[in-house]
């Protein structure tokens, strides 16, 4: 439900609104000249509910427009020369909500029916007539009726397209901040580690060309610069994603293993199930939650193996990501920022992740993500 000016729901006011027209015309018809017995209740009768029924203009605007002007030639031909307010807001309402032609020829219908209903059920010459009828729906009111739900249609639809650009350009100046940034660390920050890592490697060879023992420092240096290499890579790759360039979801996740085992961490994956059958958000979440998992192991766990699970269910998929690492004595060791990100990438689509040590040793990642309703 919509919210109008003073924080007052839309439907109140369609209410307030509809209520106010029906004691406006019930008002004026029974205080002017009108009918007695049956046909005052029949009038009295149409005239409020033409008022009443205005409560659902802005969910059924042109069966509103119908009923309104059944009500209008029914209070007529009962002797209430009453002005078709109703008619006309619902006239209003329509043209706003877009149904121009529709409203257009309903009203001119209206206009002919009404001529003929004065002519049936009243007596006089035809100057009479022709003003009972445009007593009852006057050409003037409709035609400002149907200017001010043009006009209102037309600041409305401004807006819109106003918010749109809005949008676009505030998309666009992201993509290019992005951009900046990545330009800035890559001219800032890849040739430094590249010229670590060729010069540890190269320092590596060559002392285990000369049979010296490589010291562990230098190895560390080595392997430090190929996992900067690799992660400074990825956020180039993600700042430079301008939704151009398909996101990884479950089908990279064989390729991203298969680069782990390169790095001397021997990992298992195992698949189950339908992987097409998985939304593409939960697809991006189940890729990150493998990419961190297996991250973490090869830095943190001193561990020589683990194993990836991708589990396909009806309703459910299922990713764990297990190791044989050092996992600490602690049961619920403090999680890290890859944890926390984890965490709330699996919360927003309404998961769950439990992570901590295994009763056998070592560390695991579980996490269960809903595949329906996904998008």
């Amino acid at each position: 439900m919509g919210i109008g000016r003073f924080a007052v729901p839309a439907g109140v006011t369609d209410w307030a609104i509809a209520a106010g027209v029906a004691v406006l015309l019930l008002g004026t018809g029974l205080l002017g000249p009108h009918p007695d017995g049956g046909r005052e209740l029949l009038g009295s009768a149409l005239l409020a509910a033409g008022g009443l029924v205005l409560a659902g203009r802005r969910r059924m605007p042109l069966v509103v427009l119908a009923v309104t002007g059944l009500c209008a030639v029914g209070h007529l031909a009962a002797g209430f020369e009453v002005l078709a307010v109703s008619y006309l807001v619902a006239v209003y309402s329509a043209v706003r909500a877009g149904h121009r032609v529709a409203a257009l020829a309903a009203s001119v219908c209206l206009v002919a029916v009404l001529h003929l209903t004065a002519l049936v059920f009243h007596d006089g010459s035809a100057r009479e007539v022709v003003a009972q009828a445009r007593s009852t729906l006057e050409i003037a009111w409709l035609i400002a009726a149907f200017a001010a739900g043009e006009a209102v249609r037309q600041a409305e639809r401004r807006a819109d397209e106003a918010e749109h650009t809005r949008e676009e350009t505030a998309r666009r100046r992201a993509d290019e901040e992005r951009l900046r940034i990545a330009r800035e660390l890559h001219d800032s920050l890849t040739h430094q580690i590249s010229v670590i890592k060729v010069q540890s490697e190269v320092a590596v060879h060559v002392a285990r060309r000369r049979g010296e023992q490589v010291p562990q420092a230098l190895l560390a240096i080595q392997e430090a610069g190929r996992e900067a290499s690799r992660e400074l890579r990825a956020t180039l790759e993600a700042l430079r994603d301008d939704d151009t360039a398909p996101p990884h979801g479950l089908d990279h996740i064989p390729d991203l293993v298969k680069r782990f085992r390169t790095t001397g961490l021997e990992t298992t994956l195992v698949i189950e199930g339908p992987l097409h059958a998985v939304p593409a958000a939960v697809g991006r979440t189940a890729y990150r939650i493998v990419q961190e998992s297996l991250t973490n192991i090869a830095r943190h766990a001193a561990a020589t193996t683990a194993s990836v699970l991708v589990d396909v269910r009806q309703e459910t998929l299922t990713i764990s990501v297990d190791d044989n690492g050092k996992a600490g004595t602690r049961p619920d060791p403090t999680p890290g920022l890859g944890l926390l990100g984890m965490r709330e990438r699996v919360t927003a689509l309404g998961g769950r992740l439990r992570t901590g040590p295994r009763s056998a040793g070592g560390f695991t990642v579980h996490a269960e993500l809903p595949t329906n309703g996904a998008s």
